[in-house]
């Protein structure tokens, strides 16, 4: 793509970056085949190919407007199209990039600045988001629909084990996940007590950061990778194997921290490594099928047949595909078939709050194909896919890691 950027951009170091992104696109529209708002609203501006050439006009000189900015805050930044592109695209730095500059020119009314703000700082901050989901839950039949469709209901977390482990990897202390589905972190260690394996929480580590980043919040985003890599630095110099995350979206912002702090003197080297040390749970696991299935008994009849949703974190952003459900069929899983399974779910951090009608919609299209083949179980990988789910699904929705733990031998 021919591209002209204007004097304000060009020949630095954005402007490179963007320039050099746009000319790699072809403007071929196979990316809005799979792009879920495209499906939905079926406009132009609002698919990949539409939103690259808004984009594309406004660093060219063209001053954006409000429609610009919506068009750009409506995609889910599901990845779907880097999947699909034929060229190679980076559309999600590219939109990084037209978020931000937009952001810069049209502004936010002071409403839903506040309205952001307050999303993104009570669902990032463990003190406050904690209290909040255990008011919200006392108070769930009172709570507007909007609201309690967003709050599952409690599950207990279980026992923790205590002992300890030659193998030891690090356990992300993230912000929602421990509040509303403690089950899941409690279950990510029992499995890897019983294979042999030590998870550790770094006491001073805390939310990756995705959240503030996508919310066009990047100081922020910046200051919690720092916090983290400061946390987990001494636990890895001391030995510890890797850095284990069991929510994918977690996983996928910290294997970028590396470019996050790229132009941090202090920090890119050190952020670089934290990236290279970073894996999915799925990842760490996938050549321990042997251990688990020693550990672990036949599912029961009840839990054999399971649809499994792949969050785009995972098969879009961090490239791991079937290795969940090849784990699954190696434990004696039944999987239910799942079209469109490229899909988004419509989570996406705080699209469901921001975007909630387009997010409604989605959901109730993943949930419909998740439950065509009459699945027992819906699993997952994320905690924002999972809370999602289960305020919609007909059967229970939990995560793959909790199915397993589920089988595990006294």
């Amino acid at each position: 793509m021919e591209t002209h950027l204007a004097h304000w951009i060009k020949n630095c170091p954005l402007g490179d970056e963007a320039e050099s992104i746009l000319r790699s696109c072809v403007h071929c529209g196979f990316c809005n085949a799979t792009c879920p708002t495209y499906q939905i609203l079926g406009d132009e501006l609002d698919g990949p190919r539409g939103r690259i050439y808004q984009i594309k006009q406004m660093l060219e000189g063209n001053a954006p407007s409000r429609s610009t900015l919506l068009h750009l805050d409506r995609c889910l930044t599901c990845m779907n199209c880097e999947t699909t592109c034929p060229s190679g695209v980076r559309y999600g730095r590219l939109l990084e990039i037209g978020r931000m500059e937009a952001e810069i020119f049209v502004g936010r009314p002071a409403p839903e600045r506040l309205r952001r703000a307050f999303w993104r700082r009570l669902l990032t901050t463990r003190a406050l988001f904690a209290p909040a989901v255990a008011l919200g839950r006392a108070l769930r039949p009172l709570l507007p629909r909007a609201l309690r469709t967003k709050l599952p209901p409690k599950r207990g977390a279980g026992a923790v084990p205590s002992r300890s482990h030659a193998r030891k990897v690090l356990l992300l202390h993230g912000c929602v996940q421990p509040a509303l589905m403690p089950a899941i972190d409690a279950a990510t260690q029992r499995v890897f007590d019983a294979i042999g394996v030590q998870g550790i929480v770094a006491a001073d580590s805390g939310c990756c950061g995705a959240l503030d980043f996508h919310s066009d919040a990047q100081s922020a985003a910046r200051a919690k990778a720092r916090r983290n890599i400061d946390a987990w630095w001494p636990q890895l110099a001391a030995g510890v194997e890797a850095i284990v995350f069991n929510a994918s979206g977690c996983g996928a912002m910290v294997k970028d921290y590396a470019h996050l702090l790229a132009d941090d003197a202090a920090y890119a080297d050190k952020a670089a490594h934290i990236a290279a040390r970073a894996l999915d749970l799925a990842e760490f696991l996938a050549d321990q099928g042997a251990a688990l299935k020693a550990a672990a008994r036949m599912p029961p009849d009840d839990a054999r047949r399971v649809a499994f949703h792949s969050p785009c974190t995972l098969q879009h952003t961090q490239k791991i595909r079937g290795v969940v459900e090849r784990l699954l069929v190696q434990l004696g899983a039944e999987l239910a078939p799942v079209a469109d399974a490229h899909l988004c779910c419509g989570a996406a951090g705080m699209y469901t709050l921001l975007q909630p009608e387009l997010s409604g919609e989605l959901r109730a299209r993943k949930l419909e194909q998740l439950q065509r083949a009459q699945p027992q179980l819906i699993l997952s990988a994320n905690i924002g896919c999972l809370a999602q789910l289960e305020t919609g699904a007909t059967v229970p929705v939990r995560h793959w890691i909790e199915w397993v733990d589920a089988l595990l031998k006294p």
